[in-house]
Order: C-alpha cells, then sequence, then structure tokens
C-alpha cells in the first residue's frame, strides 16, 4: 500500500510518501511536485511485475513500450509514464487531475479488476499494471464515448488514483434494483469483475423516445451498469463542461450593462 493523503475539495490533488523501493508511475502532465530526494524519469513502459523500476532494455524493452504506448493513446492517456523512485529516505511526490474535481484513491486487490473511463487516470503504485479493454464495437459506439475503456489490475495488491470532474458518488447498484441508468460522460470507475456494463436506446422509436433523444439532451442512448458492486459516478461530464465554455466563450466583451447584473445584464447581439 502506497502511504498517501488527498488535499483539497474543488480541485483535489494527492500527496504520495514515497519508500525505499517503492515506485509510482503516473500520465504525463499529471505531476505537480517532489521532494529533492524523488528522482524521476519518463519511460515508454510501466513499471515491470518482476522489477517495478525497470521497463526492460534492448529491442525487447523498446518493442513493448511501444505496444504500450499505443494502447495509451488508444485509452486518451498520454504516450509516456513519469516514474517516481526515492534514492533514499523517505519523499514527497504530488499529483492532480486536469479538470476541477474530485480524486479517489482505490487498493487494487490481487484478483480483481477495476475498470475506468478514459482520462481518469492519474497515477498508480508500480504493481498496479495499465491495460485497455473493449467495451465492443457496438456498445462503445452507441455510448458516444468510445469503445476503449482503462483496466487496472494488481497481482500482489496495490494503489490506484483515478480524478473526474465535479463531485463523486459512490454506488452500489444491487442495492437499488440491481441496475443503473447512468449518462455514459458521468462514469469514472467500477468494479470490472463484479459490474456488468452495456449501453442501450432511450426509449423507442415513438414519441416519447424521440422526445428524450432531441430534447432531453442526453442523446440516443446511456449506460447501464449491473450487479453488485462498487460504480464511482461524477457529477460534471466533460462534453458538458466543454459546451459551457463554447457557449460563454467571449461572452464579456459582448455583453452590456456592465455592473448592473441580472435583467440588465446581456448580449449586444
Amino acid at each position: 500500500m502506497l502511504e498517501h493523503q488527498i488535499v483539497g475539495n474543488a480541485m483535489q490533488m494527492v500527496v504520495c510518501t514515497l519508500r525505499p523501493g517503492q515506485v509510482l508511475y503516473a500520465e504525463a502532465g499529471k505531476f505537480l511536485f517532489r521532494s529533492g530526494d524523488v528522482a524521476m524519469e519518463t519511460k515508454l513502459s510501466q513499471p515491470t511485475s518482476q522489477q517495478q523500476g525497470e521497463s526492460g532494455s534492448g529491442f525487447g524493452g523498446l518493442l513493448r513500450g511501444a505496444v504500450e504506448a499505443g494502447k495509451r493513446m488508444a485509452a486518451g492517456e498520454s504516450f509516456a509514464f513519469q516514474h517516481f523512485t526515492t534514492r533514499g529516505g523517505d519523499g514527497l511526490v504530488a499529483l492532480a487531475g486536469v479538470l476541477p474535481g474530485e480524486m479517489r484513491a482505490i487498493e487494487v486487490q490481487p484478483g480483481s479488476t477495476w475498470l475506468a473511463e478514459k482520462d481518469a487516470f492519474v497515477g498508480a503504485e508500480g504493481s498496479v499494471r495499465f491495460d485497455v479493454a473493449f467495451a465492443g464495437m457496438r456498445t462503445g459506439f452507441a455510448g458516444g464515448e468510445g469503445f476503449v475503456l482503462e483496466k487496472f489490475t494488481s497481482s500482489s495488491g496495490g494503489t490506484l488514483f483515478l480524478a473526474g470532474a465535479g463531485n463523486f458518488i459512490d454506488i452500489n447498484p444491487a442495492e437499488y434494483g440491481g441496475t443503473l441508468y447512468v449518462d455514459t460522460g458521468c462514469i469514472v470507475a467500477f468494479e470490472g469483475d463484479k459490474i456488468q456494463y452495456a449501453v442501450e436506446r432511450i426509449g423507442g422509436l415513438n414519441r416519447a423516445g424521440v422526445m428524450n433523444a432531441v430534447f432531453g439532451g442526453e442523446g440516443l442512448s446511456q449506460a447501464t451498469l449491473r450487479g453488485d458492486g462498487r460504480v464511482i459516478l461524477q457529477s460534471m461530464t466533460i462534453d458538458a463542461l466543454a459546451k459551457a465554455l463554447e457557449k460563454n466563450m467571449g461572452a464579456g466583451d459582448k455583453k452590456t450593462g456592465s455592473g448592473l447584473g441580472g435583467i440588465f445584464s446581456g448580449s449586444a447581439d
């Protein structure tokens, strides 16, 4: 287990304490700060299970690194990982997501699987393996979020850090009839060995279905999560955030009634 503390409210960070022999690896761009006794190295590969800090050498290591980099790019992650190790005593490393929101530290148990939406990964202990899972071509394209999920496993156990937008809520579908219907952009992660993930069409080809699809703001499909396990959802979707920013881009230059606010503030167009 990696000793850590999640700090903050609206924009959380995780501060990890590295012990001698421990390795923390993170997606490029998620690093905030490190103490002077922590070494940082950028590699194409994640730490190996045999020697966490070594990614291999020669043609085999280069090939493995290229394959892993390709998987990460398919999942929307960076091309390379940043590896952190301590030179002697304990060291500090801080990581964070890129959007205002929360973080979760998940202890990946031996034999268990966690699946996360793309861009959720921040960092992990060297014993946690990063991979890519396919939700199925039909399922993924129907959901509009792509068919690639991030997959995390560990043979010996390890700590995983995920981040998302807005606030998080943890729900077990088994406590609410066994099924959750979710906007595909609201999913952060779920226990892949306990929860079944699919995408279903909202309503039928009737008036109610058309109204939901066209005017409901949710599109034609929604995700379904079934089973008895942990599901982490977020209150803000990246798509909704992008649309809100696009809608208000340049609004400050066009608004009139500055300082009056309320009904006296509006667009000059």
